[in-house]
């Protein structure tokens, strides 16, 4: 039996039902634009997604009306970032400075997703369709006028005055619309794991410096998020070697990790984000907006991902959100707009990852692995010493550039 295709017709269709995707569409639900998402998934629950929340979210939170709601969420707030060195800690970001949230909230992204998608469902004109699976779209002559997805109850087509792509750094309407981005690179690639977390163990989220490699500890309370850095495209030599042999690389490079590491139980636990970073040179094409990975994939360095996905989201709403109110068509310059608007923060962000991954991580992961714990560079331990100076790194990274406000607070 051949299922019928369904028709939807709505202002604005949003897909990918991420950050981006769920912030914009509850702030167009607000301002009473009929909006439809989108997501492949059956749910929020996927683990080692981007989850550091920064001051210039926590604020648009508040700007929306949800950041009590929010502080009740389970998360770890960081005030600073330091890393492990052979003679000793250094810390090298400081937040306690910045207001009026002097902190990051390290918070389960699907806890996050969950609370703006309650909110958004409180507007008769939001709609948010689980499991829906976008493949194309569809077009009138040069314009997008929809897209096409499938679903458990068959393929549904919607009609849409705009698309609004938000299906991340494997986008499938960025393939679809023929958009081309600059791949600016990235020597590294991350494997995630979790890890047990003893009562004796610190209250930070840091660094452990090391040569041909490194770790990164993000406490989760109970648990440690730990993301292993290595060269890359070494991901696949690493796993065709005996987990017992990951499991020990663990454990030299942080002592502390040692008697957990054996909760490491395959490499099924282990999970690979390879890095890229890279820019669409166009977000648009008529009647289609791209944003957030879609638009422009960060590396991890900072934990800005989500956090710049989410102020393009506000932008965008700020921009288009008074047009889709009424009838008139969303002209191709109002696109252009957003782009113009949030192109330079995510050029000026990208440019601190790069000198980042070429003064810093490329060394680092270049030296040969002699099972030595590295030493503190000594101007960097000069440097740090100044508290102005920790809290440049907070600033850029906790802030932003251009930082994006909701037109229409709660």
């Amino acid at each position: 039996m051949v299922e019928a295709t369904q028709h939807l017709k709505t202002r604005c269709c949003i897909v990918g039902g991420g950050p981006a995707g769920i912030m914009l569409g509850l702030l167009l639900a607000r301002t009473g634009v009929q909006t439809l998402v989108l997501e492949k998934h059956r749910d929020f629950l996927r683990d080692f997604r981007g989850d550091t929340v920064h001051p210039s979210t926590l604020e648009i939170l508040n700007e929306v009306g949800l950041k009590q709601r929010f502080d009740q969420l389970p998360q770890h707030r960081v005030q600073k970032l330091q890393a492990l060195f052979a003679d000793g800690p250094l810390v090298f970001g400081d937040f306690s400075t910045l207001k009026p949230y002097p902190y990051l909230a390290l918070v389960p992204q699907w806890d996050l997703l969950d609370l703006l998608s309650q909110e958004a469902r409180r507007y008769p004109n939001f709609s948010l369709l689980m499991q829906a699976e976008v493949t194309t779209l569809v077009r009138s002559g040069d314009a997008v006028t929809g897209v096409r997805a499938t679903t458990p109850d068959g393929e549904l087509v919607v009609q849409a005055d705009l698309v609004v792509a938000c299906d991340g750094r494997h986008s499938t309407l960025r393939a679809a619309a023929g958009l081309q981005s600059n791949n600016l690179g990235a020597p590294m690639d991350v494997m995630w794991f979790r890890l047990p977390r003893a009562d004796t163990d610190p209250d930070d989220t840091f660094g452990v410096a090391g040569r041909g490699g490194f770790l990164v500890l993000l406490n989760r309370n109970d648990y440690w998020q730990v993301a292993c850095v290595i060269p890359k495209g070494q991901a696949e030599e690493w796993r065709r070697k005996p987990i017992e042999q990951f499991r020990n690389n663990i454990a030299r490079r942080c002592a502390m990790l040692t008697p957990h590491v054996d909760a490491i139980q395959s490499w099924d636990d282990v999970k690979l984000l390879e890095v890229r970073v890279d820019r669409l040179r166009r977000w648009h094409r008529p009647g289609l907006l791209l944003i957030g990975d879609a638009a422009h994939a960060m590396s991890p360095i900072g934990g800005v991902g989500i956090n710049l996905a989410i102020q393009d989201a506000v932008a965008a709403a700020n921009i288009l959100g008074p047009v889709l109110q009424g009838q008139s068509p969303v002209e191709e310059h109002m696109l252009a707009a957003v782009q113009k608007r949030r192109m330079l923060p995510t050029r000026l962000m990208q440019r601190v990852q790069l000198i980042m991954q070429r003064r810093l991580i490329e060394p680092a992961l270049a030296a040969k692995d002699d099972g030595q714990a590295a030493r503190a560079p000594a101007i960097a331990r000069f440097l740090t010493k100044s508290r102005l100076i920790r809290t440049i790194p907070a600033r850029i990274f906790g802030l932003g550039f251009r930082r994006e406000h909701v037109r229409r607070p709660h």
